[in-house]
């Protein structure tokens, strides 16, 4: 079970949804609906902010909400939580309602679970993951609100051939530092050291500096 976590941890890592991401807006111009692509670039960028943003604070200052074990919104889970389900909504963006709504279905469980994986991999707090999949679900509906107005063109065959590739490698592949990026940061801003949970995280009781991994 364990290796099924990881799994689907890997899915939501910075190499994988990042690169997704930025499928996504470059579709949307090559469909001309360059506002809409605009949007989710500013929309995907929020939600990346206020996960940089309460990681800094925690690491630099100590901000969080220790009585929920809450030291920052979990990147994985907000990736994931907005990537997947825009994802699969464009995918099957001119199939019929019935098919459409469905594809749109499991990208949200895909997300769902691949949030819920950082929890037993002891990366996360099931608050952080909560809080950091919130803010993903909220701009994945902002943006398809937005889409269902503008009528972008459907996703092309060559955008799948290539984000098949892309979720099937990328995993595989050296994760890109995002942790230690952002408590440099954080060191660098505060003067101080960085701030390490009082909590553990896990039934085992393990300590979280020792499961750290890429945001």
């Amino acid at each position: 079970m364990m290796m099924l976590w990881m799994a689907l941890s890997a899915l939501g890592s910075m190499g994988v949804t990042g690169p997704l991401g930025v499928a996504v807006a470059v579709w949307l111009l090559a469909g001309r609906t360059w506002r809409l692509s605009l949007s989710w670039c500013l929309l995907f960028g929020i939600g990346l902010l206020l996960v940089v943003a309460t990681k800094v604070a925690w690491y630099g200052w100590g901000i969080g909400i220790p009585e929920w074990k809450f030291a920052g919104l979990s990147g994985h889970a907000m990736r994931a939580c907005a990537v997947y389900p825009v994802v699969l909504y464009l995918m099957f963006l001119k199939a019929r309602p019935l098919v459409r709504h469905a594809a749109l279905a499991g990208g949200v469980l895909l997300s769902v679970l691949i949030s819920l994986s950082r929890v037993p991999v002891l990366a996360h707090s099931m608050s952080e993951v909560v809080l950091g999949g919130g803010v993903g679900l909220a701009v994945a509906a902002a943006f398809i609100a937005m889409a269902r107005s503008e009528r972008p063109a459907a996703v092309g065959r060559i955008l799948v051939a290539l984000c098949v590739p892309l979720v099937l490698v990328m995993p595989f592949t050296k994760p890109v530092p995002g942790e230690r990026w952002v408590r440099q940061v954080a060191v660098y801003l505060s003067g101080n050291e960085p701030v390490q949970r009082a909590w553990k995280l896990g039934p085992d009781r393990k300590p979280y500096r020792k499961a750290q991994g890429p945001v």
